[in-house]
């Protein structure tokens, strides 16, 4: 039996180069694309997938929002993670959220057909960049916890940080990520606070001592 996959991200490029990969091999089947967070709720109610690729990054918000809300409403769809962005945070959330895999597109197309046919037989799949992110994250973790742990931030606090640290003024963070400025302000707040900073300025450097930027 056939599975039957959407797909989900901004690029059109990028679809056709995946449609065309996947055509070429027995077993699956694209039955629908998306190139937004809405298309892809949308997409998921007509088209019945058995499997949705999810880009991270969307013009009207987050993948794992998008992920979060396909999950709520569809329990037994497995979400397989594409995208181009390695971050132990994002990866982190993901699997919190409950997606069955997560694979850079900078893999090779066998890795993910290997990843396909993992996350179809009911197990979590995580290509080997990942899985080292992981493992990595996981060993830092433990070792805050004998010394002076840094606090942990969530995919979002760690977007919001990084585009902050990049420059952007509110607005443009506001509109990178599909949310209010009211919204962005409540996040770098919360930094803030969290991280005891008293300024943008401070905030930057933590972001670049902590390698979220560049220097």
């Amino acid at each position: 039996m056939s599975t039957r996959l959407l797909l989900v991200d901004d690029h059109r490029l990028f679809r056709d180069g995946l449609r065309l990969m996947l055509s070429q091999r027995a077993g699956f089947t694209v039955v629908g694309e998306a190139a937004d967070g809405q298309a892809a709720l949308e997409c998921v109610e007509h088209g019945a997938p058995d499997l949705v690729l999810m880009d991270l990054h969307l013009p009207d918000g987050s993948g794992l929002e998008v992920s979060r809300q396909l999950l709520a409403r569809h329990p037994a769809l497995r979400i397989l993670v594409l995208s181009a962005n390695p971050d132990p945070a994002f990866v982190s959330e993901a699997l919190q959220l409950g997606v069955a895999g997560y694979v850079l597109k900078t893999s090779a197309a066998e890795e993910l057909f290997d990843a396909i046919e993992a996350v179809m037989r009911g197990k979590t799949y995580l290509c080997p960049d990942i899985a080292t992110v992981v493992v990595g994250d996981y060993r830092k973790m433990l070792a805050a916890r004998t010394g002076s742990a840094t606090p942990a931030l969530s995919a979002r606090e760690r977007e919001v940080l990084r585009l902050t640290a990049d420059g952007l003024r509110t607005k443009e963070i506001a509109a990178q990520l599909g949310v209010s400025v009211k919204t962005v302000e409540t996040y770098r707040a919360r930094l803030m606070t969290k991280l005891g900073c008293g300024s943008t300025a401070e905030l930057t450097r933590y972001a670049v001592r902590e390698g979220i930027v560049k220097a």
